[in-house]
């Protein structure tokens, strides 16, 4: 394929791509077969990921737009970004619109019959009514902060995500306006869901009707003619590159406190707010509303129901019916480790594959545990991009430090969102001793790689963990994610390599077996996929497996294109954006995609070339992806284990091909459909197929694997949740 055929229609854009992915999602709340707090919780995950696509999705294209900023990645589809904008409104609005008739009229009466209510406030009796006055007294009233709007009193700022209620009120007696428009912010420290009688946990009411209800006590002398709830979403995105200052540190604190000053990129507002109400806040906050200044542009999202289904993630956290939830489960413990006693000895023995959260994070604590108490432990190094509050990992490394030995944590400020989060461990980290570098100020070290450097008799040696996924306890439990451990000399030598590069710019070193971004593994990628390519034009046996979050990167959906006219069969499980287009006539026709989206969030990288014996397996931190490839730090790991391989070619992507339940295949035309059981299949459902079975099972005859042979799940497996031993609840975040 030349690159004059490659066209900009050969292409899906990648920000419709990604709203198809969250109708995923939307799609897993929808479907009764899924635990029915599960489902609220799905709605919930739904609406999260749209406030974080507006936030910096949308507000680049906005930028755009209207402010006449360069797009970081110019979309190879050709989409000018105002005709970008105009589609996502129009998809977001019939995916919002679908949202809340799941909640109305699904989930919500369906609780209701389970005994769960939300109570709407007319609904509500004398005695709870009695109750709910109580609480706004003692609880709501001492924190609430009635804010009137007139010359004296400016507009507040109105907080990124913020909930509020806007009020026109009339003045009966006293001194003021004789008619004001007022708000009043409802405080995030208060309860979403108010319980209408003290102890309930099956009975609440929204706080906005608690509040709204009880709005003449906050403006005495004011009656209330009418009021609603609105919220607005921020530009989130402050470019770090565009601020001065020789501290990254204080760059980012900066970037935080900008993000509060941010334009606004939408205006949801309950479709109970009068015009006039929302002429307020459109003209106070400068938003689009499809006039001629914003080219038909509409940034106002009337909503039907509850503003914020964020919230029902505390509605499914205060609800104790675990019969309304999937089965918790117990991750395994891998058969080496399982014992105790020294890891680094186990490792020594030979590599170990972890396969989260089916296999237990604990190994991976357990590694750098053992390595902050073990007296022949010289030092540590790690990366850390995001990690929990209270990480044992943090822990570990003040420890160790605390103990003598020389610790470096390459703390990744720019983790988007968890920039707080990683500014106060960090100096908690300095505090004890780690030293704490931020990598680079153009570039996210995205990299997972851990290392420990120990003195065994007259030799140092060092033990490394790579893994696809952060260094989280807690997301490990949620996502699915490949670690390695390995003692293995060169990709020893390569981690010494890629540290030295992140903490002291250290080049010109030849690597070994590690492929790193923005290094290499760009060119690497194409031309693995090409040798594939070559392989098939000389009629050898050629073969592409590849499972990924995001396909987005030109060059790589190139070269796949390239493979399938070769007669390279490729299949790809890509969990969210897709901008490649399989089955397209002459262009990929032997290209498929499926998306998996179910319990856990698929975010392991894996990557197969070829068959047989010239097979190549990889794991990466990395997506395929311009960002990945260009402005961050990545690392492409190779599987070379005999046992390893085994086990992801028979046991782990087979049961993601072989998928018919959780399964979307994408057609050609960028939609998607779920997957079906054919005549004479048995239904499989991947990730309840990877609970139930050991982690060294086989697997008999069905779906091609890369060596040309065919695998499916077990009998055994297929049984699904039954076979999960139960223990650990999980929640997630798609």
């Amino acid at each position: 394929m030349t690159d004059s055929i490659f066209l900009p229609e050969h292409l899906t854009n990648r920000e419709l791509s990604w709203l198809e992915f969250n109708a995923r999602v939307l799609e897993e709340a929808q479907d009764e077969s899924n635990p029915l707090l599960e489902r609220a919780k799905f709605l919930a995950i739904f609406a999260s990921n749209l406030d974080e696509f507006f936030m910096v999705r949308v507000a680049g294209l906005r930028e755009q737009t209207f402010g006449g900023t360069a797009p970081q990645d110019v979309p190879a589809d050709g989409l000018e970004p105002i005709s970008q904008l105009h589609r996502i409104s129009m998809r977001t609005r019939q995916l919002v619109g679908q949202q809340y008739a799941c909640w109305n009229e699904s989930v919500a009466a369906q609780l209701e019959q389970e005994g769960i209510r939300v109570v709407a406030a007319g609904d509500l009796n004398a005695q709870q009514n009695k109750s709910l006055d109580k609480f706004f007294s003692q609880r709501i009233f001492p924190v609430v902060t009635p804010m009137a709007i007139d010359p004296s009193h400016p507009t507040p700022r109105f907080h990124n995500r913020g909930l509020y209620l806007a009020a026109m009120l009339r003045r009966r007696a006293g001194i003021g306006p004789a008619e004001m428009f007022a708000v009043v912010q409802l405080p995030q420290m208060l309860p979403r869901f108010v319980p209408v009688e003290p102890e309930s946990t099956t009975e609440f009411t929204l706080l906005e009707d608690v509040v709204g209800a009880r709005l003449s006590e906050l403006f005495g002398g004011y009656d209330i003619v009418e009021y609603g709830a609105f919220r607005i979403t921020r530009d989130m995105d402050v470019d770090l590159l565009e601020q001065e200052g020789d501290d990254m540190l204080r760059a980012i604190e900066l970037r935080i406190r900008a993000r509060q000053r941010s334009e606004a990129v939408r205006l949801e507002v309950s479709s109970s707010l009068s015009a006039k109400l929302q002429n307020m806040i459109i003209g106070e906050e400068h938003i689009h509303c499809g006039g001629i200044d914003s080219r038909g542009y509409d940034e106002v999202y009337p909503i039907d129901g509850m503003l914020d289904m964020t919230g029902l993630f505390e509605l499914v956290k205060h609800v104790n019916r675990d019969d309304l939830f999937d089965p918790p489960f117990t991750p395994r413990m891998p058969e080496r480790l399982g014992a105790g006693g020294d890891i680094f000895a186990r490792i020594a023995e030979g590599d170990i594959l972890l396969h989260h959260p089916f296999d237990s994070f604990r190994p991976v604590v357990n590694f750098v545990q053992q390595a902050a108490r073990d007296p022949n432990v010289l030092a540590i190094k790690q990366t850390l991009y995001r990690t929990s509050g209270d990480s044992p990992i943090i822990q570990a490394l003040i420890e160790a430090a605390e103990n003598g030995k020389q610790v470096t944590a390459l703390v990744e400020l720019q983790a988007r969102f968890d920039e707080a989060n990683n500014i106060s461990w960090s100096r908690q980290l300095e505090r004890a001793g780690v030293h704490v570098v931020f990598g680079f100020m153009d570039m996210k070290t995205h990299s997972k790689l851990s290392m420990v450097v120990r003195q065994e008799g007259k030799k140092v040696r060092r033990y490394i963990h790579l893994g696809t996924g952060n260094y989280n306890p807690t997301t490990a439990l949620l996502y699915t994610d490949l670690g390695l451990f390995t003692a293995d000399r060169d990709i020893a030598d390569d981690a010494t390599a890629l540290f030295n590069f992140l903490t002291g710019y250290s080049q010109q070193y030849q690597w070994k077996k590690l492929v790193i971004s923005p290094l290499d593994l760009h060119r690497r990628t194409v031309e693995l996929i090409d040798e594939q390519a070559e392989r098939a034009r000389l009629g050898k046996s050629a073969r592409i497996i590849a499972k990924l979050n995001s396909l987005v990167d030109p060059e790589t959906i190139q070269a796949l294109y390239r493979a399938s006219q070769a007669g390279v069969e490729t299949d790809l499980v890509i969990r969210g954006i897709c901008c490649l287009r399989p089955g397209l006539p002459g262009i990929s026709e032997n290209i498929r995609v499926r998306s998996i989206v179910d319990r856990f969030l698929e975010h392991s990288r894996i990557a197969i070339f070829g068959t047989g014996s010239r097979q190549q397996i990889f794991a990466s931190s990395a997506d395929w992806m311009p960002r990945n490839f260009e402005r961050r730090v990545e690392v492409m790991f190779p599987i070379e284990n005999a046992e390893i391989r085994r086990r992801i070619v028979e046991d782990i992507m087979p049961v993601y091909l072989a998928d018919n339940q959780r399964a979307r295949l994408l057609k050609s035309d960028g939609t998607y459909v779920k997957a079906t059981c054919k005549a004479g299949e048995e239904p499989v459902r991947s990730q309840l197929e990877l609970l139930g079975r050991p982690s060294s099972s086989s697997l008999g005859k069905s779906p091609k694997l890369a060596d040309g042979t065919t695998a499916k799940p077990s009998k055994q497996a297929s049984k699904g949740k039954k076979d999960a031993k139960p223990k650990t609840r999980t929640r997630k975040r798609a």
